[in-house]
């Protein structure tokens, strides 16, 4: 417990110092800082991946015959966005701050048969361009009908759309080949300076046409009269994907000033759901499950002082003998389990990923993790759990010590490699159905060697470090005595049946985090931004203390049932709300997402069976914790002989 305690006040205190550091520069962040622009300064807008909700496969911007500049350059980008498939290059989009320009020419192309054919992929997929200009993302503003004056913003501008004109009946595929920009700044009148505050978009279809020769940038579209300041779009003539056929891809860019300030750019980005439904629901969750919690709670006091209270008061041996409930099975209720090293390991492991969750949300909660950090949150919560090993190795080996298990090293090896490599083998499965859809959100091999450096080379020797010093120490003892031979299980109630209380369990635990799980996967699935992290820390705590009562409860039925097997049984029953989230993931895919490709799916069930089973080890790690207390609590509170 004091190793434990030393190493949360350490964590605690580079949370803290990282606090202050940011305070000193002014809470910005490295590569988040404020760029001021001059007028005519410079401005060069990125592309990113092409993404889509429809397939869940992200592919670079160059995969499509778009403009490209004289030389593509990959941005530098950390491990988070290589995992999340971000491949940010330059593009031919360059502008001047503060100097609008219209009718710009970009490029002029004919697609071939096969880039053609991509165009029509892409638009059928309903895939939107990703771009980014002083790292803000391209929006698209929506007016809502069902509101008055509301406006939502899309991320990211479509490739195209597929529809009929002309009173055709075939649907055909138009290109968005002229695009209008925003961009919004705000001035600072002192300094003549201003600071990039939004970005935005309106795609348009035009068949471009020409006078006299093509004269390259400079030659004048008829389509557009930069004169009359306005882009000539007639509804009867936009640019459809065909093979061999030209394609002008143009641009206009204007400026306007904006009263937003730099550090509140993002609120717009933030607040892409309906905010009164979302914080009504989550208020209203959390009142239920806290009401619900409080009972339990007061129940649990009240029934458990009674019964110490009667016990201590058994003084005859008669009376003894009359003993009937939790007390009877002192003599057998710290009797190692079985599989007692895999309950080591398991319990190891969501020790660790419990560390790694809490640490990771106060840097959230803190605004250590910005959204303008692309990245940061899967970097963070990588690099927090490789170090977080040393708890794990620390858990284990304390609880293995205490069933006086000698093979401590075994079961560091298993801590430090079963939860890991199960999940990097699903992980590389999936890896490789994307590669194999050449798409760009496959991880390289090189970030995959990356990978397996930091858990062979430093968590792994953290689980170790903390296994060792775990292990080194007296092992805990027991409340009571543990009689040599075990008494028999009375039968028990259909409802006290292991898979029923069991799946009993999970309800609750599960229903305290479903409508944040809801928000959670529209933002991933989606692709929409999600930083409530004030809210999700308030229902992880929610969480904490659902999974722990509803163990303690059913704990202490069993119990009472005078079956004394409650090790695995108090892992299983938090635990078994993870059964309850992949069958919410199948409704939501089945219900929220139009996926129909098989790959897709795949992908999608792959990556909840691995949040799923993250979520087992976490629950079921947090009820095992809060009945190991319990029974160690209650035990040494009554007089035993």
């Amino acid at each position: 417990m004091a190793a434990t305690r030393l190493l949360l006040l350490g964590v605690f205190a580079a949370v803290l110092f990282l606090l202050l550091a940011g305070a000193a520069r002014g809470f910005y962040l490295p590569g988040v800082a404020p760029a001021d622009f001059r007028k005519k300064d410079p401005l060069a807008v990125k592309v990113s991946q092409l993404s889509s909700t429809k397939t869940q496969l992200p592919y670079s911007y160059y995969s499509l015959p778009f403009c490209r500049p004289d030389a593509i350059v990959d941005s530098a980008e950390n491990l988070g966005e290589l995992l999340r498939g971000d491949r940010i290059e330059n593009s031919p989009y360059l502008f001047e701050m503060r100097e609008p320009r219209l009718c710009q020419i970009v490029c002029r192309t004919a697609l071939t048969q096969e880039g053609a054919n991509d165009f029509k992929e892409k638009i059928d997929d309903e895939y939107r361009v990703n771009m980014i200009l002083d790292n803000l993302p391209l929006v698209v503003p929506i007016k809502r009908l069902d509101q008055e004056a509301a406006t939502v913003y899309q991320h990211g501008v479509h490739v195209g759309i597929k529809g009929q004109y002309s009173g055709s009946k075939d649907e055909k595929h138009f290109i968005h080949n002229h695009l209008t920009f925003l961009v919004k700044y705000h001035l600072d009148a002192k300094t003549d300076l201003a600071r990039i505050v939004a970005f935005e978009v309106k795609p348009y279809s035009v068949k471009h046409e020409y006078d006299g020769d093509w004269k390259g940038n400079s030659t004048r579209l008829k389509t557009c009269d930069p004169h009359a300041r306005r882009l000539i779009v007639d509804s009867d003539s936009p640019q459809e994907v065909e093979a061999n056929k030209e394609i002008i891809f143009s641009y206009d860019i204007s400026f306007e000033e904006s009263d937003i300030k730099w550090a509140s750019r993002w609120d717009t980005y933030l607040l892409m759901t309906d905010d009164q439904i979302h914080w009504f629901s989550i208020i209203n969750s959390l009142m239920i499950v806290l009401f619900l919690s409080g009972m339990v709670a007061m129940i649990m006091l009240r029934t458990l002082y009674r019964d110490i209270s009667k016990y201590n008061q058994l003084d005859t041996q008669e009376d003894a003998q009359e003993e009937t409930g939790w007390k009877l099975v002192h003599g057998d209720v710290f009797r190692p389990p079985a599989y007692s090293e895999l309950l080591c390991v398991y319990v190891g492991t969501g020790v660790q990923f419990f560390g790694m969750l809490l640490v990771t949300l106060l840097f959230a909660i803190l605004g250590l993790l910005s959204p303008s950090n692309r990245g940061g949150l899967m970097t963070a919560m990588l690099l927090v759990w490789v170090f977080m090993g040393v708890l794990a190795g620390y858990s284990s080996a304390r609880l293995y010590r205490l069933f006086r298990g000698s093979e401590w090293k075994k079961v560091t090896i298993k801590t430090a490699c079963m939860f890991p490599g199960i999940v990097f083998a699903i992980f590389f499965v999936l890896n490789m159905l994307i590669w194999g859809q050449r798409s760009s959100g496959a991880v390289p091999f090189t970030t995959m060697f990356a990978l397996v450096l930091l858990w062979f080379g430093i968590s792994v020797p953290l689980v170790f470090v903390g296994s060792y010093h775990g292990f080194k120490k007296p092992a805990m003892e027991d409340p009571v005595r543990t009689n040599k031979i075990p008494r028999p299980i009375p039968e028990q109630p259909w409802y006290m049946h292991p898979v029923v209380s069991v799946l009993i369990g999970g309800v609750l635990p599960f229903g305290a985090v479903f409508i944040e799980l809801f928000f959670i996967l529209t933002s991933i699935w989606l692709h929409q931004f999600y930083y409530i992290f004030g809210f999700l820390f308030l229902v992880f705590l929610i969480l904490i203390l659902t999974c722990a009562e509803i163990a303690i409860v059913l704990c202490y039925f069993q119990l009472c049932g005078e079956d004394y097997q409650w090790w695995w049984r108090s892992y299983l029953t938090a635990g078994s709300s993870a059964v309850y989230l992949f069958l919410y993931a199948a409704f939501y895919f089945f219900t929220k997402l139009d996926i129909t490709k098989v790959v897709s799916g795949v992908l999608y069930f792959g990556y909840m069976l691995i949040a799923s089973y993250a979520f087992f080890v976490l629950t079921g790690t947090i009820g095992f914790c809060a009945c190991f207390w319990f029974t160690r609590l209650i035990y040494s509170s009554v007089k035993i002989d």
